[in-house]
């Protein structure tokens, strides 16, 4: 018999029907794995662009609940972060009550958790009632019974090989998961804890910021308390002081014996350093608080300075200096004239204390095509450049010190600095290649 005529027709045809079955039951198997691959990737991608916008980490938890139930079955799924030797619940969902929710925390060491760190594998349970029995003293487990979930899915959150937290898909009915589904987070784990981390990070960075802020509020109430309190003792103490002072400058024209005078003359001295400190309390006190108020006039400058100069002359004279004024040729301002004497005072009354004796401090004013420039310029020591940086701060002692010992609140140039702004001009220092110090400021026209 020719053994090409060994095969029925008639079977190979009956056959047929069930190569074909298979080969559909295969192509409908492979369509269902693209399915849900195309899903997972879906889901992973609309998670992506929701933390490239800026979602926090509730935020995304919450779209990983509403969007993963096409991946993985679950009515709950929990968020726990490991933190030192615990693992702290920070949030939690679920389609019924919830028994345990975020702040729920329990030592890592020791626990089924443990287990899964060290192997990065998730752990499937498929009836957590047996569970429990088995380990009655699983609090976590007793709380989730409570909800009613029968079953559960733990997955490990890693970020660059270290666990960082878990992902707990939990079903109320026994027997929901599979190791198809463990495939499935395993081939999402690593793009999704790196979004849950992202998300974990924006929203302690979003905490630090609130956090900050209210350390600012309360700061900035701290410190308007500061100003009222330093503005009520230094008012409260400007009479008694002054009183000091009057009774002081009393007694130096009297005929004092030579061996008290000395005392008095302290007394004379001191009572001027704190009086001049009272007031210049008072005058930050009301820049900080924002009272600051001008009583804006018209000043002839020429006018203005020359008597300036002429106030300071005797201090000038016990340091044989001499004041030099050079006008302008005429001109006005517009500016307040008790704050611009108290700025041309301190340039004037600083040039003197730090120039040695018998130097010249030179005053002028020039016309600019936005208004005026007033310069003091001195033969002292200059300032250091560490000094300049901080030179217009409160209390700022500079290295140089003036040259007779004369004394120095550290707050004449901040205040100048803040009257100049406030009538919209500028303040600053120049260091002339010849030596010394050139302090100027502006006046709008």
């Amino acid at each position: 018999m020719n053994p090409m005529h060994l095969v029925d027709p008639a079977a190979a045809g009956d056959s047929l029907p069930d190569e074909v079955g298979k080969l559909a039951g295969t192509l409908q198997s492979v369509a269902d794995q693209l399915e849900l691959r195309i899903r997972e990737m879906e889901t992973l991608n609309r998670i992506t662009m929701m933390i490239n916008e800026g979602l926090l980490l509730e935020d995304i938890l919450n779209k990983v609940y509403e969007g993963f139930r096409g991946v993985i079955p679950y009515n709950r799924i929990g968020f726990s972060l490991i933190e030192g030797d615990r693992v702290v619940a920070r949030w939690a969902r679920s389609d019924r009550a919830l028994a345990l929710g975020a702040g729920y925390s329990a030592a890592l060491d020791g626990s089924s958790l443990q287990r899964i760190v060290e192997t990065g594998r998730p752990r499937i349970i498929n009836d957590l009632g047996a569970y429990y029995r088995q380990k009655p003293n699983s609090e976590a487990t007793g709380l989730i019974l409570e909800e009613g979930i029968r079953s559960s899915l733990t997955c490990p959150l890693t970020v660059n090989g270290v666990a960082v937290g878990f992902m707990f898909f939990s079903s109320v009915a026994r027997n929901a998961y599979t190791e198809d589904h463990v495939e499935v987070f395993q081939r999402i784990a690593a793009q999704l804890s790196t979004i849950v981390e992202r998300g974990r990070m924006m929203s302690e960075i979003a905490a630090r910021s609130v956090a900050i802020e209210e350390q600012n509020k309360e700061l900035t109430r701290l410190n308007e308390t500061k100003d009222r309190f330093l503005g009520m003792a230094a008012h409260d103490l400007r009479n008694p002081v002054s009183s000091v002072l009057m009774a002081a400058e009393y007694l130096s024209t009297c005929a004092v014996e030579e061996e008290h005078r000395v005392f008095v003359d302290d007394i004379t001295q001191q009572a001027r350093y704190m009086l001049e400190l009272i007031n210049d309390l008072l005058d930050v006190s009301q820049i900080e608080s924002g009272a600051l108020e001008l009583q804006r006039q018209e000043i002839d400058l020429d006018e203005f300075l020359d008597l300036e100069v002429q106030r300071h002359a005797r201090l000038a004279d016990g340091k044989g200096t001499v004041i030099k004024f050079a006008p302008s040729g005429g001109g006005t301002a517009l500016a307040d004239p008790v704050r611009i004497r108290q700025v041309v005072d301190n340039l004037i009354s600083n040039a003197v204390k730090y120039s040695p004796s018998g130097s010249t401090v030179r005053l002028s004013v020039r016309k600019l095509a936005s208004g005026w420039r007033v310069q003091v310029k001195d033969e002292g020591p200059g300032i250091a450049p560490d000094d300049r940086a901080r030179l217009f701060g409160y209390f700022t002692k500079l290295s140089t010190r003036p040259t007779n010992g004369e004394s120095s609140t550290g707050l004449g140039m901040a205040i100048s600095r803040r009257i100049v702004e406030a009538h919209g001009g500028e303040i600053g220092l120049d260091a002339p290649p010849e030596g010394g110090s050139a302090f100027w400021f502006t006046l709008p026209n």
